[in-house]
């Protein structure tokens, strides 16, 4: 299937590891032009050049979404870069590791108020694009109870309550708004790989509660999210799409 995505502009947040990276990667095989950032200039020039080398234009800086100033440089340089925005993926996360006040500050800041500064910063692009795509990341940790309460499943849901009502004001605009919750997603450097050294029965148990028997890909997240930001998706708008490979147990209708 052609996802006519070819020479459309994709900027996506925290991209240069993890699902992030997948994202990006996946993109551009599929012919987009790519704008990435994280907080490391190494891995960014990395990124830059790997995504380069796939025949495509990239760009890249150093950015924290929790300033304000930096995201907006970014997005305003890639767009300029680039030839403007078609696609924005607002995939940083503060993670999960701190349910102190000092984890839920982090959490709100990072997960949902840079998600809300990117999508404002990049909407009078999207406007101008004739198949603007916003593709929030979000967690199966949001939509089920999963490993207590913390600020993770907290602000994550908040954010599938922000998607599916922002679809709703942007449509008239062009702009389609969709969420992906995945479930585990063990990669190499994540969170699951240090799980499975540091927590081996939580990491057993976990995907001893996976159907299918074992955790996910990041590249399995990454193809659900190159459909929903793609043309081919062009009447998908307000949905969240859990790709777990069974782990949520709820009826999903």
């Amino acid at each position: 299937m052609d996802l006519q995505l070819k020479d459309k502009v994709a900027l996506i947040t925290g991209s240069t590891k993890g699902i992030g990276r997948a994202i990006a990667e996946t993109l551009a095989d599929e012919g987009c032009h790519i704008g990435v950032c994280a907080r490391n200039q190494a891995e960014v020039d990395e990124t830059v050049a790997s995504l380069t080398s796939k025949g495509v234009k990239a760009c890249g800086s150093v950015v924290d979404v929790t300033d304000a100033a930096s995201l907006e440089a970014w997005v305003n340089a890639c767009a300029e870069t680039l030839g403007g925005i078609d696609i924005f993926v607002p995939n940083v996360s503060a993670g999960g590791a701190d349910n102190g006040e000092a984890g839920w500050r982090a959490n709100f800041e990072s997960d949902m108020m840079g998600t809300w500064r990117g999508v404002e910063l990049t909407q009078p692009y999207l406007e101008k694009s004739d198949s603007g795509a916003i593709v929030v990341i979000s967690t199966t940790a949001a939509v089920e109870a999963f490993a207590g309460p913390s600020p993770y499943g907290a602000i994550k849901a908040g954010l599938l309550n922000y998607a599916s009502n922002l679809a709703q004001a942007l449509a008239g605009s062009g702009i389609r708004v969709n969420s992906v919750s995945p479930g585990p997603v063990y990669f190499e450097g994540g969170a699951w790989e240090q799980i499975k050294t540091h927590m081996t029965d939580f990491y057993d148990a976990t995907v001893a509660n996976i159907p299918m028997g074992r955790m996910g890909d990041n590249y399995e997240i990454a193809d659900t999210v190159a459909f929903l930001a793609s043309p081919r998706s062009g009447w998908t708008t307000g949905t969240n799409v859990v790709v777990d490979g069974g782990f949520t147990k709820r009826v999903q209708f």
